[in-house]
């Protein structure tokens, strides 16, 4: 009885895999053309970024192989545009409300997330990479400063 059941579970789950196969949402794997990118502090700070933040926040998204395959690909597809609709390096000329909220973000470990696992950094590199976006995109705190000295 329990093989039976096992039986026709595998049967229908590997169905339901191979027909949502079928859907379009999830491989838009398009990358506009980069226009502007920030001033960068330094290229660590770059490399940094783009190894931990780019592929979400950019137009320079690598798609693995397995942002073609359903329903990891829906996940992909929703955090890439997401990610570029919230702060995107590549298109720096436009508004980027979100910028000085950046290093609080990472410092806080919300970004990168950690389901994500290659876009990891060791600590001495999260450090460096929030310096590095403090200096390059400004924070919070020195908004605030700047607005009270200008007050």
């Amino acid at each position: 009885m329990v093989r039976a059941w096992t039986k026709w579970f595998v049967i229908g789950l590997t169905v339901i895999v191979l027909v949502i196969q079928a859907l379009p949402y999830g491989r838009d794997h398009t990358n506009p053309p980069v226009r502007a990118e920030p001033a960068w502090d330094t290229s660590r700070t770059r490399d940094l970024a783009v190894r931990a933040c780019f592929d979400c926040h950019s137009n320079q998204t690598v798609w693995p192989w397995y942002s073609n395959i359903a329903p990891i690909s829906w996940l992909i597809e929703r955090d890439v545009k997401k990610g570029r609709r919230e702060l995107n390096f590549s298109e720096w000329h436009k508004a980027q409300e979100e910028a000085h909220e950046s290093a609080n973000t990472v410092r806080k470990g919300s970004m990168p997330p950690w389901y994500y696992p290659w876009a990891g950094l060791s600590f001495a590199q999260r450090q460096q990479l929030i310096r590095g976006l403090e200096s390059t995109l400004g924070s919070r705190e020195r908004e605030r400063h700047n607005r009270r000295q200008e007050r």
